[in-house]
């Protein structure tokens, strides 16, 4: 068990139910701001494909096996989880939004842009589609433009742009009737590479301009930072997963076999195989060993990494920020541990490419596993989380509190300059949630 002197309620639970594993992770803040790993729970995946659950019950059991894991850990249990959303259904589009303001003496508060936020949620999508998020990119006051927080101004006409996140409302619904048949309610619903960039993205980078490209099992997400603002994301419907089913295919063997070769083996560019050593693979019952070299194993992995860069790149210039990306790129996940994956980035995209890990945040005295790649998606989730619920604290306190409180404004204070805008930009993530269970269900 991990030693902790936090309070219960300054706990937290985030779940990442993911295409090769399920992992339950628990944590607080401590008292300089970084996040301590209380709990962790792991196991494999069987009810996921592609990022959306497929089998209930098996799903229902990863993550009943995940969370008592990370109960144990956390000597406590828990009763409210952070859960992440993805998978190939995520659409992103832009609108434009405005709010005709009657007093124009009067300050734009929160309530202002709340109300424009919240007006992007009736736009009418797709049958079967529902927002995940609404993402404020720059603000329009009058006729001053490119106004990144307009609090406190004033103006009559308050206009914004919005990139709108929206996903299958049965991939939502699927992932929150597996959590409560476990016996806990979610708290909120967070975009799994939102979440990855909390965690593996440096502000500078999102200030500069960055594609975070997370390569999971059954997918690859992609979000691009400019001017600290979420500008575009997407789905690719390639991950590790189809990596290993050619070479499952290319060398005829078994899957667990050709997982085992693409990890322990695999690279992502063949010219850097200096020995080509021969790798000798055994055959069923009675039959041959299988022999590949590993030159032609790195050939055969090269071709679809290759391939996924490609989409990668398209993504990239369909968002209109393929010359601004200073900061290049950023890959993260399970296929990020490929060797040589970022060399073979930087050489397909020309984008300066680097490898992230998930410990700028956490404190000391975290199992080194969790520095892996692979916790990206988890630890901030974790992140969120905990931002999310010392969010609603505060909020709680500032109702059963006076307005002049000096203690209530230094703690709004503090989580506006981490966060590099007001208190309304910390909500948007928390509808998603509301908006589902007072969504009747009229499409089915």
């Amino acid at each position: 068990m991990y030693n902790t002197d936090h309070k219960p309620d300054e706990l937290a639970i985030a779940l990442d139910i993911g295409t090769t594993k399920v992992c339950a992770i628990a944590g607080a803040r401590n008292e300089y701001g970084k996040v301590e790993i209380l709990g962790l729970g792991t196991v494999k995946s069987e009810g996921v494909s592609r990022g959306v659950v497929s089998n209930i019950d098996k799903t229902v059991k990863a993550i009943r096996e995940s969370i008592a894991m990370a109960e144990r850990n956390a000597g406590i249990k828990f009763k409210i989880v952070h859960v992440g959303i993805a998978g190939q259904h995520i659409k992103s589009l832009h609108h434009h939004g405005l709010l005709v303001r009657h007093d124009s003496n009067s300050e734009i508060s929160d309530q202002d842009v709340d109300k424009l936020i919240k007006d992007m949620y009736k736009l009418v999508l797709p049958p079967g589609d529902k927002i995940l998020h609404v993402i404020p990119q720059e603000f329009t006051v009058d006729d001053e433009q490119d106004i990144v927080d307009p609090i406190g101004m004033s103006g009559v006409r308050l206009e914004a742009n919005f990139h709108i996140i929206t996903g299958q409302i049965s991939a939502s619904r699927n992932i929150l009737r597996c959590v409560e048949k476990v016996g806990l309610e979610v708290a909120d619903m967070t975009l799994e590479p939102i979440a990855s960039a909390a965690a593996v993205l440096s502000d500078e980078e999102k200030e500069a301009g960055v594609a975070l490209v997370d390569i999971g099992g059954g997918t690859t997400d992609i979000t691009i930072f400019k001017d600290g603002i979420i500008r575009h994301t997407a789905v690719i419907p390639f991950g590790g997963n189809v990596i290993t089913k050619d070479i499952q295919e290319g060398c005829t063997v078994m899957h667990d076999q050709a997982e085992k070769l693409k990890v322990k083996f695999g690279s992502a560019l063949a010219d850097e195989i200096v020995d080509n050593r021969i790798i000798t693979i055994p055959g069923f019952k009675g039959r041959d060993p299988k022999e590949i070299s590993e030159k032609n194993l790195a050939k055969i992995i090269q071709a679809r990494v290759e391939e996924i860069f490609d989409y990668v790149l398209w993504e990239i210039t369909r968002s209109g920020f393929e010359n601004k990306l200073i900061a290049g790129m950023v890959l993260t996940g399970g296929g990020s541990l490929l060797r040589h994956i970022n060399y073979l980035a930087q050489m397909h995209t020309t984008l300066p490419t680097r490898v992230g890990r998930p410990v700028d945040h956490l404190a000391h005295g975290y199992s080194g596993s969790l520095a892996s790649p692979i916790y990206s998606t988890a630890v901030g989730l974790l992140i969120t989380a905990i931002d999310n619920k010392l969010m609603q604290k505060i909020e709680k306190s500032a109702d059963q509190t006076d307005d002049n409180d000096e203690n209530i404004i230094e703690e709004e204070e503090v989580m506006s300059a981490e966060h590099g805008r007001g208190k309304w930009y910390n909500k948007i993530f928390t509808y998603t949630k509301e908006f589902f269970e007072a969504t009747p269900d009229t499409e089915f």
